[in-house]
């Protein structure tokens, strides 16, 4: 049964963790530790361990601190630890956050989620390097104090984002999502045909770069693979030629598409599709690519 406990840490003050639990209650281990003891509901987080993992723990700015929910395998969901997030203002529950998962912690201080936009979801690759899953992240406000003034990243964005960037390799979803993600093999062949594009539109004169796109409400950029601004061609590439990398590709154009005004869509691939994919892309409104014996590259048009 909770019982009143009057509150003693200020914002900036270290406790090592188990003394914590001692004084006030909660879980000894994990990232969100929700009291029987007293109305609190206490976080831990370590942003350059999350980080490492895709996760965006951090203060944003739009002055909120953006805290993931627990869940290491799969999609997360509002049960258990991230419930007592979700439900701490009808439980009268203070959100309190700590830097540190254990040992020496650091108070931060007392946060509220906030009324209008408590959560979204993202993308996350699973802990030890496994596939993606969607992730909830926490819009949390501070209350005994103001945030900082210097952020870390942006928050959510207001509206559509759109700009053409230079191609380079740390730019791509898999970079922004997953930073430890060791590149594959089907990867590194869909790099070196980018690389080899790129230098054959350059000896017809024309420069490529890459659309980095933050849609609204969203929190991490996506990439295309290659855009060419002078003609507004946009293009995706792939390391193989197999159905299911096409229909990927077909998928990612129309999302990409939806953000820019495109004349021509268009796959990069390396090697000329069978008969079947042909008639595909044909079907889609969208070329392809491919490199030629000669060094250049030849285009069939849908």
């Amino acid at each position: 049964m909770s019982i009143d406990k009057a509150w003693t840490l200020k914002p900036g003050e270290k406790i090592v963790r188990k003394k914590l639990h001692q004084l006030f209650g909660g879980r000894k281990q994990g990232g969100i530790g929700p009291s029987a003891k007293t109305k609190n509901v206490f976080l831990f987080t370590d942003p350059k361990v999350g980080e490492r993992h895709g996760y965006v723990d951090g203060w944003k700015d739009d002055g909120c601190f953006h805290y993931t929910g627990e869940g290491q395998r799969g999609d997360q969901h509002l049960v258990s630890g991230n419930a007592s997030i979700y439900r701490h203002k009808e439980e009268g529950r203070a959100l309190r956050l700590f830097l540190g998962v254990g040992g020496l912690i650091e108070y931060v201080g007392q946060f509220r989620l906030d009324e209008q936009n408590p959560c979204y979801t993202t993308d996350a690759p699973e802990t030890g390097g496994g596939p993606l899953r969607s992730v909830l992240v926490f819009r949390l406000c501070p209350i005994d104090f103001s945030p900082p003034a210097v952020r870390t990243q942006p928050g959510l964005a207001l509206e559509n984002k759109v700009a053409v960037v230079p191609i380079e390799e740390h730019q791509s979803e898999n970079f922004v999502v997953d930073p430890d993600r060791k590149p594959y093999e089907a990867d590194k062949r869909e790099a070196r045909l980018v690389k080899q594009f790129c230098g054959f539109l350059a000896k017809e004169g024309k420069k490529a770069g890459r659309l980095r796109i933050v849609p609204k409400g969203e929190a991490k950029p996506i990439f295309c693979d290659v855009y060419i601004e002078v003609d507004s061609t946009l293009i995706e590439a792939k390391g193989t030629v197999t159905r299911n990398e096409i229909r990927m590709a077909l998928g990612q154009l129309v999302d990409y598409g939806r953000f820019v005004d495109v004349k021509k869509r268009a796959l990069l691939l390396p090697s000329k599709p069978r008969a079947d994919i042909l008639a595909l892309l044909s079907h889609a409104r969208v070329g392809v690519f491919y490199p030629t014996n000669d060094g250049a590259f030849a285009f069939i048009a849908p």
